[in-house]
């Protein structure tokens, strides 16, 4: 049957340790904020029980919130101030508790085909945490950039406390996303006027945007109602779109950058007892803004595109401080009257986001008490085997796209592994548990340490 007519395998990420001993499964990389709830980061981990004997495999999820270089770190001293922890014993089980939690679909079948020494792992991030955002760093800078990101790492060690080492643990980077609402907000409006002395009446504007929620590259029109009964001129207008970024570390600062922006002189000077009705068009785009320092930006996995951040949405305005970066979108129009007549100037909150994703029917998760596994799989040892090729160290070369050793992000090279040996897959696919893609992430290299 000719891969056209199968249906799509399911993707999972994968990284093994330097050493090869631990291997770490993920159906996916982003974790969504439904506002109520954060999708759960499950998955398994394949061990060598000899390799491990007494000791134990440990996994944590740490969200951090980086403010200055890594190469600043000195003295024990780091740039980072960790925003959420949560950490959980993978191997072996601890007494009845991985009962207590039925296993997801995908981590059914990925037990099912790697065999009896896979471990589900299961961890919740709550409601509030932040969601991931990095600052463009300066042109020349170097290193892990300033941002908000997340870690998952499985490690072997004696207690959870222990140190990890290199050689025997793997680190994913993830990011948990927000997506727009279902519902926008209502459309914004906003009326200004400005009196003169020795002048009888105001001059007065008018603005709107055509809608609150805007995806990432729309067009944001902007309408413009200006009438001016004073008995001053306007000379020109100026739209903008600002990005306001706060950061709430130990104190609270803001910070305002423009995203894009245009100014006119059409239809002006706007003379007493004029008035000019106009739109306006803006469209912030990243590629627009290279060279602004500092701009917050959706958290990205390297050699992957990124975007400006998407709007923060707080569910409770109180509960701000473990938000570390929240983002926000104003439109500002801004008329200037002169050097001594001053200046009028409106803003327009709105919200800009990624729509919400169709759902993938493939990727739900279903609990064992809803589903019955129907297909034979491939053997556990060649799926072992398969693992142990594609988890081998290889070369490093820093022209080579494995990217930062110590980063948990996925290279240019990526090696998708098609384990699909049925050649009579049926079309179903809830029937077919060997449809499986894996893809690499890019692994931690230990030069010259391959074993413990």
């Amino acid at each position: 049957m000719s891969t056209a007519s199968k249906k799509q395998g399911t993707r999972v990420f994968k990284k093994g340790s330097p050493n090869g001993k631990i291997t770490v499964y993920l159906g996916k990389r982003d974790f969504v904020d439904h506002m109520t709830h954060v999708d759960p980061i499950d998955g398994v981990v394949l061990v060598d029980p000899e390799y491990l004997k007494d000791r134990k495999v440990f996994g944590h999820v740490l969200a951090a919130f980086r403010y200055g270089r890594e190469d600043l770190d000195v003295l024990g001293l780091t740039f980072r101030k960790d925003l959420y922890l949560a950490s959980a014993q993978i191997y072996p089980k601890i007494g009845d508790e991985p009962t207590k939690r039925p296993l997801t679909r995908l981590q059914e079948r990925l037990i099912k085909k790697l065999g009896p020494n896979a471990y589900p792992f299961f961890f919740e991030l709550p409601p509030h945490c932040p969601a991931s955002v990095t600052l463009q760093p300066a042109p020349g800078d170097t290193g892990k950039p300033c941002g908000i990101d997340y870690e998952m790492k499985a490690y072997v060690g004696e207690s959870n406390e222990d140190k990890p080492h290199k050689r025997n643990s793997v680190r994913l980077a993830i990011r948990k996303v927000m997506y727009a609402p279902t519902k926008p907000g209502e459309q914004p409006s906003v009326e200004v006027s400005k009196e003169f002395m020795m002048s009888p009446n105001k001059l007065h504007l008018e603005c709107s945007l055509d809608k609150e929620l805007y995806y990432h590259g729309e067009t944001i029109s902007v309408n413009v109602h200006i009438q001016n009964n004073s008995n001053k001129a306007v000379k020109k207008i100026k739209v903008s779109v600002r990005q306001f970024a706060d950061i709430c570390l130990f104190s609270t600062a803001q910070y305002k950058c423009c995203v894009d922006e245009k100014e006119s002189e059409e239809g002006f000077p706007l003379g007493s007892g004029s008035t000019l009705s106009k739109v306006y068009e803006l469209k912030p785009l990243l590629s627009n803004n290279k060279d602004k320092w500092g701009l917050a930006l959706d958290g990205q996995l390297k050699h992957e595109d990124t975007n400006l951040a998407s709007s923060t949405l707080i569910p409770d305005q109180t509960n701000k401080e473990n938000l570390g970066i929240i983002v926000q979108y104003k439109v500002k129009v801004k008329l200037y009257l002169g050097p001594l007549a001053g200046e009028l100037s409106a803003e327009l909150p709105f919200t800009l986001m990624h729509p919400k994703p169709e759902p993938d029917p493939d990727s739900a998760t279903v609990t064992t008490n809803n589903h019955t596994a129907t297909n034979n799989t491939a053997g556990a040892a060649a799926a072992k085997s398969t693992d142990k090729n594609s988890s081998s160290p290889r070369a490093d070369g820093e022209g080579s796209g494995g990217g930062n050793p110590e980063s948990g992000d996925v290279p240019v090279d990526t090696n998708l592994i098609e384990l699909d040996t049925d050649d009579n897959a049926k079309t179903v696919y809830a029937e077919n548990d060997d449809d499986l893609i894996f893809e690499d992430f890019a692994r931690l290299r230990l030069k010259g340490e391959t074993e413990a």
